[in-house]
């Protein structure tokens, strides 16, 4: 699940939580820092201002799954908001380095009492975080695994700006094969058939998408 969800027409998230109308603490991480651990007992809500987090499951061996990679306008730790949540479901980790704002819970309840700029914006967020967590299940179910990996390729991109093509980050395929569900080796393969094709390039300047995929793989024209 990759998540790119911007807020409400008129209202600017970063500008809000960059602001003094809400308390925040700000702590940066380094590539590869862990923002929290799975377990961790929580009550803070973190927006990520700038950089990148990937999401995580550890199971009893040890093995890693990848639940989402979050960017800048992202939100983490929200679930402890609720009555039933008091520790993180996942890991966070930093793939680059990364600024985070820490909300406490009671800090971030009074500012969805008194703000209803942000207290819509705050569940038109979830609402839409939601439908990815649906979208990501269909994906795995009904699609095949050429269909997962394009797609998930796009979501990593954020298309709709319009461009041709869109930069991406480089990830390892042994975490794009958890995020999809398949092996190194068939992510390999298919990455291998999208840059020959012209979906996708990649070298020293990054890993770039172009929007030609859709109608190549996604959405193909049937003759």
């Amino acid at each position: 699940m990759i998540e790119r969800l911007n807020g409400r027409a008129g209202f600017n998230p970063q500008a809000f939580f960059n602001s003094h109308r809400v308390a925040k603490r700000i702590t940066s991480f380094e590539k590869a820092e862990t923002v929290y651990s799975q377990g961790e007992r929580y009550s803070t809500v973190l927006y990520i201002n700038s950089g990148r987090v990937k999401l995580s499951t550890i199971d009893e061996d040890g093995k890693e799954g990848v639940i989402a990679i979050l960017a800048d306008g992202d939100l983490l730790g929200e679930a402890c908001l609720g009555e039933s949540f008091s520790e993180h479901a996942a890991q966070a980790t930093a793939m680059e380095p990364t600024t985070v704002f820490g909300i406490q819970k009671a800090e971030m309840s009074r500012v969805l009492r008194e703000e209803p700029d942000f207290r819509n914006y705050f569940i038109s967020y979830l609402l839409r975080r939601n439908a990815r967590i649906e979208a990501d299940l269909v994906d795995q179910l009904s699609n095949s695994t050429e269909k997962r990996l394009a797609r998930l390729l796009l979501l990593l991109a954020r298309p709709g700006s319009g461009s041709a093509e869109i930069k991406a980050p480089i990830l390892a395929q042994e975490t794009l094969a958890d995020m999809i569900g398949t092996t190194r080796s068939r992510v390999n393969v298919f990455m291998n058939k999208f840059r020959r094709l012209g979906f996708i390039d990649y070298g020293r300047g990054g890993l770039r998408v172009h929007n030609s995929i859709v109608e190549g793989v996604l959405h193909p024209q049937k003759v």
